[in-house]
């Protein structure tokens, strides 16, 4: 009996502290801004702005413009040579890279 009781114990520990992980990374990501053109192969934060992909770490192309990733601010994103729009085509900026 200990053990189910240990067992149970450890469980809902466990999904405690999962919960906790979440919600303590969603303001960061609330507060992003989404750049566009930044992101590496397998390096993007979510979907595409064409819809080819749903989720984070599945862009095929380096410096995609439908890709993105969520930096601080507009300004870093510009800094970073990223625009906050989509757009067609590869990033000019980072092509050279």
């Amino acid at each position: 009996m200990k053990q189910v009781n240990a067992l149970t114990v450890a469980a809902a520990v466990a999904g405690a502290l999962s919960l906790a992980a979440v919600t303590a990374a969603t303001p960061a990501m609330a507060k992003s801004v989404k750049c566009y053109g930044i992101a590496k192969a397998g390096q993007n934060d979510c979907a595409n702005a064409a819809g080819t992909h749903s989720c984070g770490g599945q862009s095929k192309v380096s410096y995609d413009g439908g890709d993105w990733k969520g930096v601080a601010s507009a300004a870093a994103c510009t800094e970073m040579g990223g625009q906050t729009k989509p757009f067609k085509g590869m990033n000019p900026k980072k092509k050279s890279s």
